[in-house]
């Protein structure tokens, strides 16, 4: 049962991102978006990285995807879009492309991958939250400053004169 949805899931993302890559139609290439992202969110619960899987739909499906949506249809000529562009690069980008899709072919095969039932009691997330507030507590602080400064920087230089 299992495998089956996990088979599902799999097909659904490469389905979908091989929509998002082909569309001829950008609105079509967003929600192909979408199922992509919920898809990996998905294959990210099959391996018990519920943590992940929380942080890649709040982020991407909730933050990114809204975003990208919301560029699609406030641009002005969202009627005829033309993003056809011809580089002499793209054969040579298609070559390393392949290259890297047989790498992550070997690592797949050569992987000696643990299958069974060993999960521990500890999830991802006491994990995450014991690290942060006891190991890592100044770094966390140090970068909430710093996210702090970029928001009031962007805030500062969004403002009119």
């Amino acid at each position: 049962m299992g495998e089956n949805i996990f088979l599902m899931i799999a097909g659904l993302v490469i389905a979908s991102a091989f929509w998002v890559v082909f569309s001829p139609n950008l609105i079509h290439s967003a929600v192909s978006l979408l199922f992509t992202l919920f898809g990996t969110a998905g294959l990210y619960v099959f391996l018990y990285a519920d943590f992940i899987a929380a942080t890649q739909v709040v982020i991407y499906v909730g933050g990114i995807l809204v975003l990208i949506i919301f560029g699609v249809m406030l641009t002005n000529r969202i009627d005829t879009p033309s993003i056809a562009a011809g580089s002499a690069n793209q054969f040579i980008g298609g070559i390393g492309a392949f290259a890297i899709f047989v790498m992550q072919i070997g690592v797949i095969f050569n992987t000696p991958w643990q299958i069974g039932n060993n999960q521990s009691r500890e999830t991802t997330v006491d994990t995450i939250g014991k690290l942060l507030l006891n190991e890592y507590l100044l770094p966390f602080e140090i970068v909430s400053i710093l996210l702090l400064a970029a928001l009031m920087g962007a805030a500062l230089l969004s403002r009119r004169n």
